[in-house]
């Protein structure tokens, strides 16, 4: 007897942002759609080993660090001093509550899901392999890739050793190292950086570049590396590892200037790596690059045009966020042909160091290579009455605009909740026309004391700059 192969308009490869922004925009038009999740629990790597976990750790870092800081609680002798494992604990009930909720959307909607590792076996026809369960072969007119990425590991670093680690494995860290080497300054390694500083943990931080963060605006990255050197982390910038050494009680790391650099552990956060392989994309035509990231076009279709890739399988900008935008964008495109392009321009970044970074638009240097005419409006928190009343004084907000037009190009904000405070300015930007304006920021009440104020007083002073 013959087994009926399911067939589905899409199939989605992956239960993380993109394949869930995937799923839900198709099943919301209507189409028979199924996903595949070869992890136990649907998240993807986002749920499980990145954002949730890591921006719930910081978080009960801060709270414990804000505590400790709070001039009432240090005058009654009272002091916090959770380790790592503790601090961590506060995460497992926040991936539970968003495991449970990212269910509840698939099982509304109707999306059935396959567990196991998918393989296409032509351009049509995918086999999913089950740990336990054999394999189960599922046909589909269009696939959404969403497969994510995994922490990049040389193959001359032992991973097996108790003392190095990578982003994924960190998060198993049984105690609170005396010191810590972060080898790779991007994203990632900033974020780790700052989380284990503020625990009191001595940081090494090497870069293998000339600064932090190139891609964000040069005032931003300047105030990022001093205030992470005021609070005593060692940053080396343009470093390039030759050997990683595992030891007993630590780890060395030689670097190609020569210098040794010896700490409890070392976290490897050096790049990444797409999850592509053992897909059979290459019998198909689709030829992931060196890190396993899969080509795509404009629209995220692959060399086959049925077939599209989003998230952090395509590489930059590797945000959750986008993720998501990009698999909604790519499943209208699949059944439209089309899809509005302003769902996938204009991305704001967060970057979860302390304190915090956002950014979205232009950047002085594009904007000076450009040689379009701009002004810079600034805003220092440590002039606003709420920064004051919460302690939290250090940072900024800089708004770059057109000296003609008054359109806003860039916003880029470093400070507590500056995550949050770029929406404000992001709405602005996105309107279109003469609504698009710096003006806006003073022709409109805030609410007061508030940090959205800081929009208000770096207009003001921008526009007191034209002449």
């Amino acid at each position: 007897m013959t087994t009926e192969i399911p067939h589905f308009d899409i199939v989605v490869i992956g239960s993380g942002p993109g394949g869930e922004g995937a799923s839900m925009q198709a099943s919301k038009s209507g189409r028979k759609i199924a996903t595949v999740e070869r992890f136990a629990r649907i998240g993807g790597g986002c749920t499980h080993w990145g954002t949730i976990p890591s921006k719930a750790l910081r978080f009960a870092i801060f709270r414990m660090t804000e505590v400790n800081n709070n001039r009432l609680v240090r005058d009654a002798g009272i002091v916090l001093n959770f380790d790592f494992p503790q601090l961590l604990k506060s995460s497992k009930s926040v991936i539970d509550a968003q495991v449970d909720l990212r269910h509840s959307f698939y099982d509304r909607n109707h999306v059935p899901m396959y567990c196991g590792q998918a393989k296409f076996i032509d351009a049509k026809t995918i086999e999913v392999s089950e740990s336990h369960e054999g394999r189960q072969r599922v046909t589909a007119d269009s696939f959404v890739i969403a497969t994510g990425s995994r922490p990049y590991r040389p193959p001359d670093v032992d991973f097996a050793h108790p003392r190095i680690f990578d982003s994924d494995t960190i998060l198993s860290l049984s105690h609170t190292p005396h010191s810590i080497t972060v080898y790779g300054a991007g994203v990632v390694g900033c974020e780790y950086a700052s989380m284990f500083r503020n625990l009191g943990v001595k940081v090494n931080l090497v870069n293998t570049r000339s600064k932090l963060l190139e891609f964000l605006d040069d005032e931003i990255v300047d105030a990022l590396a001093y205030s992470m050197r005021e609070r005593g982390v060692v940053i080396r910038h343009c470093e390039e590892y030759a050997k990683v050494e595992g030891r007993e009680d630590g780890v060395v790391l030689s670097l190609k200037s020569g210098k040794q650099i010896k700490s409890d552990i070392l976290l490897w956060a050096n790049g990444r790596t797409g999850n592509s392989d053992e897909m059979g994309l290459e019998a198909l035509g689709i030829v992931p690059n060196n890190r396993g990231h899969i080509p795509v076009n404009a629209d995220f279709q692959t060399t086959a045009p049925h077939i599209y890739a989003v998230g952090d399988v395509i590489g930059w900008p590797s945000l959750a966020s986008a993720a998501y935008d990009q698999g909604r964008y790519a499943a209208s495109h699949c059944m439209f042909g089309k899809c509005e392009r302003a769902l996938i321009e204009d991305i704001p970044t967060g970057i979860y160091t302390s304190p915090e970074i956002s950014s979205l638009g232009k950047t002085e240097r594009q904007l000076t290579e450009a040689q379009i005419p701009y002004e810079v409006g600034h805003s220092q928190f440590k002039s606003l009455a709420r920064a004051q009343i919460t302690g939290q004084t250090v940072g900024m907000l800089k708004l770059l605009f057109h000296r003609e037009t008054l359109q806003i190009l860039g916003i880029h904000c470093f400070g507590a909740n500056s995550a949050e405070i770029i929406h404000i300015g992001q709405a602005i930007m996105s309107q279109r026309g003469e609504a698009n304006s710096v003006k806006y920021f003073v022709n409109t009440t805030f609410n007061y004391p508030t940090m959205a104020e800081a929009y208000r007083v770096a207009a003001l002073n921008g526009l007191n700059r034209l002449f």
